[in-house]
C-alpha cells in the first residue's frame, strides 16, 4: 500500500522492527534479550533494521550490550525521571518517539511494566496491540503475526493488524531463548542515539510513595521448580519441603492458582508462565495441555501423581506413582542424606 487507508495511516511511512529493553536500577529483564533475539529472526525476513530502545538512567552500558546482542541501532532516553519506574513518564515518553519515528513492529516484554505502560502508547497512537504473545513471525507483506492463546489456552489465535501502525506486542517472557551476547563486537558509537526527553518531574503526575511488590517471584528464572496441581488439595507442606531440599522455587497449574492455594505470579501454562528450568517436578499435575505448554521446555522432569495413567508422565523423563504426601517428604529426606554424605567424604 502507498496511500492511506481508511484508518487515517500510511503504512509505507513505518519501518524498523523495535524491541523494548526494560531495565531497572542497572539490571536488564531478560526477556529483553529473549525479544531483541527474536527481532533479529524478523528483520532478516523484512530487510529493515532492528532498534533497541532504552528508557531509563545511566543507560550506557546497555546500549553497548543490545549491540553486542545484535542491534542496529539503540535509542536511549536517560533521565533520572524515569528510575524508578512510573506509567506516566515511560508512556508519554514511549509514545513521542514512536510518532516522531514511526517504528512498524514494536515488541515488548509481558512483565509488570510492559503490560503496564504498553496500553499508554498503543491508545493515543492509533497502534494495534495485542496482548499475551507467546509466538511471533511475519508474513510476505510484513505484516506481524502475533499468536496468543484464547478460550482459556484452549487454542493459539493469530491476530494481525492490517490498517495500525505500529503493530504492537507484549510477549511473554520466557517462550524465547536470549541470543549470545559478543563482547567482541567492536561498538559504533554512533549507533547510540540519545533522544529528547520529553517529560519532567514538574509534569510527572504519579509519585513513588513505597514499593511493595509482595508474592511476585519470577519463576521464569528459575533452575528448578517443585509444580503442584490439582491433586495435592491444597496440601502444600510436603511440595514446599521437597522444593526446599531442591532449593527449587514453587510453582502450580492453573487449578491449584484458582483455588487459591498459591498466588497467581506463580502460574504455568498458556494463560500463567512459560518456564525451562533444568528441573521441573510436577507434584499432583494431571497434565493438561494448557499446562505442558508452559513447562515443555524444562531440562529434566519429574512427575509425582496417584494416577499412573495421567497425561503428565507422557511428558515426563521420571515418573513415580505413588501419594504425594509420602513421596516428596521421603525425595526430601533422601536429598538431605546425600548431601550429608558427600560432605562426609
Amino acid at each position: 500500500m502507498s496511500d492511506t487507508n481508511d484508518a487515517g495511516i500510511n503504512p509505507d511511512e513505518y519501518e524498523d522492527v523495535w524491541v523494548f529493553i526494560e531495565e531497572h536500577a542497572g539490571e536488564v529483564m531478560p526477556v529483553s534479550w529473549e525479544l531483541l533475539e527474536e527481532g533479529k529472526k524478523l528483520t532478516e525476513q523484512t530487510g529493515e533494521n532492528l532498534v533497541a530502545l532504552a528508557i531509563g538512567e545511566d543507560l550506557e552500558d546497555v546500549a553497548e550490550e543490545a549491540l553486542e546482542r545484535g542491534a542496529d541501532r539503540v535509542l536511549v532516553a536517560d533521565d533520572p525521571v524515569f528510575e524508578p519506574y512510573r506509567a506516566d513518564p515511560y508512556g508519554a515518553q514511549f509514545r513521542a518517539m514512536v510518532e516522531a519515528r514511526k517504528p512498524t513492529i514494536v515488541l515488548i516484554g509481558g512483565t509488570h511494566t510492559g503490560r503496564d505502560f504498553a496500553g499508554r502508547v498503543a491508545v493515543p497512537t492509533h497502534a494495534g496491540l495485542t496482548a499475551d504473545v507467546t509466538e511471533i513471525d511475519v508474513d510476505e507483506d510484513g505484516l506481524l503475526q502475533a499468536r496468543r492463546p484464547a478460550f482459556g489456552g484452549d487454542i493459539l489465535a493469530t491476530i494481525l493488524c492490517e490498517d495500525h501502525r505500529p503493530q504492537m506486542a507484549t510477549i511473554r517472557p520466557g517462550v524465547f531463548e536470549p541470543g549470545d551476547r559478543d563482547e567482541n563486537t567492536a561498538v559504533d558509537a554512533d549507533a547510540i542515539l540519545e533522544v529528547d526527553v520529553v517529560v519532567d518531574e514538574s509534569e510527572t503526575i504519579s509519585e513513588v510513595l513505597e514499593r511493595d511488590v509482595g508474592d511476585t517471584a519470577d519463576i521464569t528464572e528459575a533452575e528448578r521448580i517443585v509444580a503442584v496441581g490439582e491433586g495435592v488439595e491444597g496440601d502444600l507442606e510436603p511440595a514446599l519441603e521437597l522444593a526446599e531440599a531442591l532449593d527449587a522455587d514453587l510453582a502450580a497449574s492453573r487449578a491449584a492458582v484458582d483455588a487459591g492455594w498459591v498466588d497467581g505470579s506463580r502460574q504455568v501454562g498458556q494463560t500463567g508462565k512459560t518456564v525451562r528450568p533444568d528441573l521441573y517436578v510436577a507434584v499432583g499435575i494431571s497434565g493438561a495441555i494448557q499446562h505442558v505448554e508452559g513447562m515443555n521446555k524444562s531440562g529434566t522432569v519429574i512427575a509425582i501423581n496417584t494416577d499412573a495413567n495421567a497425561p503428565i508422565f507422557e511428558h515426563a523423563d521420571h515418573g513415580i506413582v505413588g501419594d504425594f504426601a509420602d513421596v516428596c517428604p521421603k525425595l526430601a529426606e533422601t536429598l538431605a542424606t546425600e548431601a550429608v554424605v558427600e560432605v562426609d567424604q
